[in-house]
């Protein structure tokens, strides 16, 4: 296992979900931490499970879509060797939103990739390199009805990927995507609205692999492409679904 002590690792919309299962498999290969969430409660537990894990972390309550909150938040960090872009939300559709919702969701899923990415590049350049990886989604690839501004925002960190890893690659630093599909994340929800994961066979059977995904499987990948083994990848995107996109499914 490579040893990742002396190493700082931000991570956005850390406090449940893929990103908190994030935050802890780098924090058990001894990193440091930073927690960045909106919510200041879900931010200090994932740092109390990480230090339970043997991490170390610090939480920063920030907004990724407010560029001085992300300045803040950054300078207090001072330091980034990788940075995860977790943080994301899906709110309406064309037949079934508002304009503040396709606002909003642009907002917090794209514009924050690009305010973080802006404010941790100069950092990683000082360190003599780095990676940063964006969370996006199979939704980028595949849609529901009424799920315009979601998978255009996940559409648009695929871009976001290849053109930051074109302008930053001079700095030694990576830039990949992963694109989860159907992840249940019962287990890393805060502590209080934790569950059993609650999937039915029929469930399983739309994936390949038999089963619904994990957080552990996109946790995993972030680590594996953030390493010094995957120092030759750059500009792409891993698509992480049990091959469920594709599946050909006949009604």
């Amino acid at each position: 296992m490579e040893d990742w002590s002396g190493r700082t690792i931000l991570v956005t919309g850390a406090g449940q979900g893929i990103g908190r299962a994030i935050a802890l498999a780098f924090g058990r290969r001894g990193a440091s931490i930073a927690i960045l969430d909106a919510r200041a409660e879900t931010a200090e537990e994932c740092c109390s499970e990480v230090e339970a894990a043997g991490g170390r972390a610090s939480a920063h309550v920030c907004d990724v879509a407010n560029a001085e909150e992300v300045r803040t938040s950054v300078a207090a960090i001072g330091t980034a060797n990788v940075l995860v872009n977790n943080a994301g939300m899906g709110r309406g559709g064309i037949l079934t939103g508002t304009l503040e919702d396709w606002d909003r969701v642009l907002a917090v899923n794209l514009r924050g990739a690009y305010l973080m990415a802006r404010e941790v590049a100069p950092l990683m350049r000082q360190a003599g390199g780095g990676s940063i990886i964006q969370i996006a989604s199979t939704r980028a690839l595949q849609s529901e009805p009424n799920s315009e501004p979601y998978a255009a925002s996940k559409a648009g960190l695929l871009g976001l990927t290849h053109a930051l890893a074109a302008s930053l690659g001079a700095w030694g630093i990576r830039c990949n995507a992963i694109c989860p599909g159907w992840i249940d994340t019962a287990n890393y929800l805060p502590f209080a609205e934790r569950h059993a994961p609650q999937n039915s066979a029929s469930d399983a059977e739309q994936h390949w692999v038999g089963r619904v995904g994990r957080p552990e499987d996109i946790a995993e990948a972030a680590v594996y492409l953030s390493s010094e083994s995957a120092g030759f990848i750059t500009g792409q995107w891993l698509i992480i679904d049990g091959g469920m996109t594709r599946k050909m499914i006949y009604v």
